[in-house]
């Protein structure tokens, strides 16, 4: 666990400071962590000073995620202007910027703050715990807690209940469990952001999860399980790729798996790939081969090809990796 030092917080503050207008940039297919983290910053910014000219780009919003101070002020499409400042959150590397790539790229400076291990590093500054829990958990350690207020805790609270699994993740530590409770006496609703935005579902959302779970299958001797969604899927429950959330860990619990596979079809012939591992088998290695990224527990990547001879391409890996365990 890497330590937030007072130069961190020096550079990092230097640089809001110098900058009037700053853009905050997440990832495609923003989750809770890279909402919280993007929301929690921005509205940590602006509580504090307002003069700033502050805009979030992500490229969609979960309705859940609605009650979050300020998320009807996100933007959604790129725009061709130049920032000061641009902070980059929860982004692996610079392609998963998606279409707000040139707004990274082209602001006059540039901040990156990430909790992937496989970041290698963008940014003027650049700052990565990949033993943090959550990107959230690191835009918190920048932030002097006497000047956080309740809308700002609610979202750093979203991101990491979100990316912990409700704290049930390995990664998961004291310092978290801390931040949480530090959160919670801001006055954050617990129960209602964990129901509302972790557990609460539609209706038709619990039917596509339960004809993946259907659908799954086991493989390598009980220790992979794997399922996909096509596009006719999503069809017959009126449901899309947003209501996927959830599947994967849903599977993963299914008594002596090691490693869960969870594909969608995106399109006619590409799919993509989330991967979830109990303890022995490091997935992002597997995910950073097929030019994804993520976590030693949790990762993900986009395919083209069938997804029957994909998934025979990964699980040679998984199998190689448990073969190692063996010798």
């Amino acid at each position: 666990m890497l330590d937030v030092t007072q130069r961190d917080k020096e550079i990092f503050y230097d640089k809001v400071k110098n900058a009037h207008s700053i853009a905050i940039l997440g990832h495609i297919h923003p989750d809770g962590d890279c909402v919280g983290s993007c929301m929690g910053l921005y509205n940590y910014i602006l509580d504090n000073d307002a003069s700033k000219e502050v805009t979030v780009y992500l490229q969609n919003l979960p309705e859940s995620f609605g009650f979050l101070r300020y998320s009807d002020r996100i933007v959604f499409s790129p725009d061709d202007k130049i920032y000061d400042l641009a902070i980059s959150l929860d982004c692996g590397d610079r392609d998963r910027h998606g279409d707000f790539a040139d707004i990274f790229g082209n602001a006059k400076n540039s901040i990156c703050i990430d909790h992937h291990k496989s970041n290698i590093g963008f940014g003027d500054y650049f700052y990565c715990d990949p033993d943090a829990s959550s990107t959230a958990e690191l835009v918190y350690r920048f932030m002097d807690v006497d000047k956080i207020t309740r809308e700002c805790a609610e979202c750093i609270y979203l991101g990491i209940i979100h990316d912990t699994g409700v704290f049930k993740y390995p990664s998961t530590g004291r310092s978290t469990m801390e931040c949480a409770g530090i959160l919670i006496d801001k006055g954050v609703n617990s129960q209602f952001i964990i129901d509302s935005t972790f557990y609460q579902v539609s209706y038709n959302r619990n039917k596509l999860k339960a004809q993946a779970v259907l659908d799954s299958k086991i493989y390598l001797d009980g220790k992979l399980i794997a399922t996909c969604v096509t596009e006719d899927i999503f069809k017959k429950y009126d449901t899309s790729t947003k209501d996927t959330d959830g599947i994967v860990d849903q599977i993963r619990l299914t008594k002596g798996i090691e490693v869960a596979v969870f594909a969608y079809q995106v399109s006619e012939n590409t799919y993509k790939y989330s991967l979830r591992s109990i303890e022995l088998v490091d997935v992002s290695l597997i995910a950073v081969g097929f030019g994804g990224g993520g976590h030693a527990r949790a990762a993900g990547f986009t395919l083209t090809g069938a997804y029957e001879d994909n998934l025979e391409l990964i699980m040679g890996l998984v199998e190689k990796q448990l073969q190692e365990h063996i010798h």
